[in-house]
């Protein structure tokens, strides 16, 4: 006599459902831990990329860094080579959490701005830029180019003396050459304030804010003038030389005797340095 088949009762259904959701509530974090590991090693990929491009450049410019043109050095890219340039060309110029760009043309921002935008694309009126125009979501370290008398750049307490204008200097590993950024220069201060919030990085000429963005859960990936590359904690880009005067044990820092009170909520809880 055949056995009547058996189906799953209801209670049965909803037992392995509820054990199917204890699951994935498990391994979740854990992917995308490991989804954010391998966004990391992509962008740091990148930014090695990026040693092997400045060097190279330094090669053919008896070791100096890029100078800008017309006096001045805000245009450090147009000294590249026009594949270097290239949004299109070069997929350097992308973080692999980057998400979309805004315009800028004249002046005029358009888009959604995040921690996860790319800045650009610039063309307008700068004709020895790449037809393509440029945009990306890294930016150099400004003091580090080779700036000797007055330029455009010259602003916000930035001097031609405090500029690096070589690799070759002594303590190139603590120098920062280039980071994840919201624009392609940086022109940082020890006294800059991180953003008051996360979101706010965009609203003001704040260069350390530019750069000190929650891209990457409490890190940003950052090259220095050794030609080395990795990720550093938020509250670590105070500690390092980005000028020949910028003082590492400043307010922001744990040798200034920073106090948790000064940071915004958001970066309060990551390391101090």
């Amino acid at each position: 006599m055949n056995e009547k088949k058996r189906g799953f009762t209801l209670i049965e259904l909803l037992v392995v459902i509820a054990i199917i959701a204890v699951l994935m509530g498990i391994l979740m974090p854990t992917l995308r831990k490991v989804k954010e590991q391998g966004n990391m090693i992509k962008c740091l990929g990148n930014l090695r990329q990026w040693n092997v491009t400045h060097s190279m450049y330094l090669q053919e410019n008896n070791g100096k860094f890029y100078s800008g043109t017309s006096g001045d050095a805000f245009w450090w890219i147009a000294q590249m080579k026009e594949q270097d340039q290239s949004r299109i060309d070069n997929p350097l110029w992308f973080c692999p959490k980057t998400k979309g760009t805004y315009q800028e043309a004249d002046g005029t921002m358009s888009g959604k701005l995040s921690i996860f935008t790319a800045w650009g694309i610039y063309t307008s009126g700068h004709s020895n830029l790449t037809r393509d125009g440029i945009a990306g979501s890294y930016g150099i370290n400004g003091y580090t180019l080779s700036v000797t008398g007055a330029t455009g750049a010259m602003s916000e307490g930035r001097n031609a003396q405090d500029f690096w204008k070589t690799p070759q200097v002594r303590g190139a590993a603590q120098i920062p050459l280039m980071a994840e950024a919201l624009r392609f220069d940086l022109w940082p201060q020890h006294t800059n304030p991180p953003a008051a919030n996360e979101e706010a990085v965009w609203s003001s000429d704040n260069h350390m804010a530019r750069a000190c963005m929650n891209r990457h859960v409490g890190y940003v990936n950052i090259s220095f003038c050794d030609f080395s590359a990795r990720k550093a904690g938020l509250k670590e880009l105070y500690t390092f030389k980005w000028h020949k005067r910028f003082n590492i044990s400043g307010p922001y820092t744990v040798a200034g005797g920073v106090t948790a009170d000064r940071w915004p909520d958001w970066i309060r809880p990551y390391k101090d340095y």
